[in-house]
């Protein structure tokens, strides 16, 4: 290892080591041992199930040694992902897909990846039986880009689940629909105009090589960089570039279609050409959150433009996640395979329900796996949450929330109005925007009387704080709140921005469909 990679590597883990201290500092919990979950594994697994997994894998062995010419067909057996139930058959396309980004992005590597139906064999049914296998450090799973995905979305269904009244994928979140749904949500013309002034804010600091950084200040110089509050985590561009690109997409802006098409086009080609050859597009600093909202990114513009350029990149995005999953607890932190903790693992779920509803492949293992990590943290039958045990606080119970919501949890389940009650009694917070983002999608979906009181302080809140000029004219910035210093301004109006937003994003990619229609279990 050369000199320069040496000091990379260090400088990697002492940035994760300055997140886990600041996550932790945050909650006022401490991080529990990795190795908690495998002890009871083992000292709990009665010695005939330990016999028959070690005679069952000697047969099979035995079998590929002895029986040459049926190796294939054994491997076909050990790999093959289980059968998906109460899926009815979807139409392939018919029509011609949109054109593809006209950018260079180079995915030819996703084709040497294993392919999906590995991850069936890699997180079996019962998730904690995989600490038996010696696959903890394997290679995480890509695509196989001949036969893509086994659900395709046909041109009605797509529009109808991805777009809103008229049908079209682009107008859920475009004009047209978006007006209505402020009206009728709890949004106004001052909360749409703020919108307006933070995606020209960020539009202004993107960097010359199309992401973003959370120091504001790189690239060309213009008025916006001389904005104050820059973040630090320069390593984690793609973090940056992610949250940059969210709020456009929230605001029906892709790269075909909007003002600030180019500005989405050169985001997502970053993100593309930063992906690793496993998928992953996690990275010092922000490591798997940064994974997360970049997943998001892929997921939701594939589902809002079926553009076939951005179908390989989304779907390695959540193979990846599936491979992330910690095996034992089934929970993400910062590392691929570490125990979870609920902030990360709210991330992770919300870019598979992406992809859900972008009809990609999400592995129902991978969900089990999250339910149970949710459970491992729960308090009250699931109406609060901890950071990484169970515990009653108002930010990671505002993640569970949703996670639970994206579930199948509905309004009559106790557990969440007991929840949803104790958010609301908290009220939004004037610093801690990443609280403020998760707690408005559940009071936003929860809806009543609730959302009314909730929506009101938070809207006009939002709406009075953004900066009215100057170079920082339609940002935001909030010192205190998680992760403000280290994202800076950046982070900060990225939140805000898709707070504001609330009333139309969700409806094309997690509202419509989130509470009627469950992940594949």
């Amino acid at each position: 290892m050369s000199a320069e990679q040496k000091q990379q590597a260090m400088e990697a883990t002492a940035a994760e080591a300055e997140l886990e201290e600041h996550d932790e500092e945050l909650e006022g919990e401490e991080e529990y041992a990795a190795g908690g979950h495998r002890f009871l594994l083992f000292t709990a697994m009665p010695g005939w199930l330990v016999s028959m997994v070690v005679h069952a894998v000697g047969l099979l062995i035995l079998a590929i040694l002895t029986i040459p010419d049926q190796v294939d067909r054994v491997k076909n057996i050990i790999t093959a992902a289980p059968p998906m139930e109460n899926v009815e058959e979807i139409e392939e396309f018919e029509e011609e897909l949109l054109k593809p980004l006209d950018v260079d992005v180079n995915t030819d590597f996703l084709a040497e990846a294993v392919p999906m139906q590995m991850i069936s064999s890699m997180v079996p049914e019962d998730v904690t039986q995989v600490a038996m296998s010696n696959d903890i450090d394997a290679a995480a799973i890509a695509v196989d880009l001949v036969d893509f995905s086994a659900e395709t979305a046909p041109k009605s269904d797509l529009y109808k689940t991805i777009g809103s009244f008229s049908g079209s994928g682009l107008e859920g979140r475009g004009a047209a629909a978006r007006g209505q749904m402020v009206a009728k949500y709890g949004g106004n013309e001052a909360s749409e105009a703020a919108v307006a002034a933070a995606l020209k804010w960020i539009a202004a600091v993107q960097v010359d090589d199309g992401g973003w950084n959370f120091d504001h200040r790189m690239g060309s110089p213009n008025p916006a960089r001389m904005s104050d509050h820059p973040g630090n985590l320069n390593e984690a561009r793609n973090g940056a570039t992610a949250m940059a690109l969210l709020p456009f997409l929230g605001a029906g802006q892709t790269h075909v279609e909007g003002t600030y098409r180019n500005n989405v086009k050169g985001g997502l080609a970053f993100l593309m050409n930063k992906m690793k050859r496993d998928g992953g597009l996690n990275e010092g600093g922000g490591s798997m959150y940064s994974h997360g909202l970049a997943a998001i990114c892929l997921s939701e513009a594939f589902g809002m433009t079926k553009d076939r350029a951005l179908q390989a990149p989304a779907q390695a995005s959540l193979n990846f996640i599936a491979y992330a999953q910690d095996p034992i607890g089934g929970g993400w932190r910062y590392q691929p395979r570490q125990p979870g903790d609920t902030s990360v693992v709210g991330w992770m779920l919300m870019a598979m329900k992406s992809g859900h509803m972008a009809y990609l492949q999400v592995n129902p293992n991978t969900i089990r796996g999250a339910i149970k990590f949710l459970d491992s943290v729960q308090m009250n039958s699931g109406a609060y949450y901890g950071y990484t045990s169970p515990a009653q606080r108002p930010s990671t119970t505002s993640i569970g929330l949703l996670c639970r919501m994206y579930l199948g949890w509905n309004q009559d389940n106790q557990a969440l109005a007991d929840g949803v009650k104790y958010l609301a009694a908290q009220g939004p917070s004037k610093t801690d925007m990443y609280y403020n983002y998760y707690a408005t999608q559940v009071m936003r979906q929860y809806e009543g009387e609730h959302w009314d009181n909730w929506n009101k302080q938070m809207r006009d809140f939002l709406v009075n704080s953004q900066v009215k000029d100057g170079p920082a004219k339609g940002s935001w910035y909030f010192p205190g709140g998680h992760g403000a210093e280290r994202g800076g301004r950046l982070y900060n109006t990225s939140l805000a921005t898709m707070i504001l937003e609330v009333y139309y994003r969700h409806l094309p990619i997690y509202q419509k469909q989130a509470t009627t229609e469950e992940f594949p279990l």
